[in-house]
């Protein structure tokens, strides 16, 4: 799977939140403007471009930019270590959107985390398996990964929907220090806002086997890269260092966009964090 941003999408995201002009980066860059414009518009930069300085400008990490453009791509993960995971991607808006569903071995409940944008591949995988979905989690309120909450919620009225939203129902909301029991797994939450003013990261913990946390952190981070934040980008950075960062290294990254990574090749290889 590729990449959720391409280099041209970072620095463009970097180079509009920071409201650098791109002829501003372009002399950062050391080379002329169209070619910088053709570079962030998708086509490859001259060999000569400055990484550092441009990275340098735009709170980037020019040498992790290169090896990124140079095709570094996250290790991928054995899956078979969590066998009740499953990753759904849907389609819609010329995008594709993930969407997890897990459980407990023994007792069967289960728990989706976001929808995308038709649920019908998450009600299948609950109806193959033999599961009783318990709880739907919402890393954030944005159209494409609730688009299949009304379908999913028709199906399994008796769920329990978790949010992030100060709107949602009281019911719905996220408690503080909240820990939700799925059989035997455990599923916190950390707030992580920036990307969205209602993101939320779900932690699940106590696999069978010893196997690592898992990370279901919606937009606020994919591998290599993060999602789009603006004005909000300095939160975004900073709560991504302070709920995602601090987890074990070994803990698998769920984005909602884009491959599965970790904790430890987030932190030593995305660019976001110079």
């Amino acid at each position: 799977m590729n990449l959720e941003d391409s280099i041209g999408d970072i620095l463009r995201k970097a180079r509009t939140s920071s409201q650098t002009s791109v002829e501003a980066a372009a002399h950062a860059a050391g080379i002329p403007l169209d070619a910088y414009h053709a570079f962030e518009t998708g086509r490859h930069p001259p060999s000569n471009l400055r990484w550092h300085d441009l990275g340098k400008l735009l709170s980037l990490d020019g040498p992790r930019l290169q090896r990124q453009h140079d095709g570094w791509r996250p290790n991928l993960p054995n899956l078979s270590l969590w066998r009740e995971l499953r990753v759904v991607s849907t389609t819609g808006d010329d995008m594709a959107v993930n969407a997890f569903l897990v459980w407990d071995e023994v007792t069967r409940d289960a728990a989706a985390f976001d929808t995308g944008f038709d649920a019908s591949p998450i009600l299948d995988r609950i109806r193959q398996n033999q599961l009783a979905l318990r709880h739907v989690f919402i890393t954030h309120s944005h159209g494409d990964h609730v688009a299949g909450l009304a379908a999913l919620r028709e199906h399994h009225p008796r769920a329990r929907i978790h949010s992030g939203s100060p709107t949602a129902p009281v019911d719905q909301r996220n408690r503080p220090n909240e820990c939700v029991q799925l059989g035997s797994l455990r599923i916190s939450h950390r707030n992580t806002p920036g990307h969205a003013e209602d993101g939320v990261t779900y932690v699940v913990g106590n696999w069978p086997g010893d196997a690592p946390h898992v990370a279901i952190v919606g937009d606020a981070l994919f591998a290599g890269s993060i999602g789009g934040a603006r004005e909000h980008l300095a939160l975004a950075r900073q709560k991504i260092r302070d709920e995602i960062f601090s987890l074990p290294p070994d803990t698998l990254v769920c984005p909602g966009h884009g491959p599965l990574s970790t904790v430890g090749e987030e932190s030593a290889n995305n660019p976001w964090f110079p």
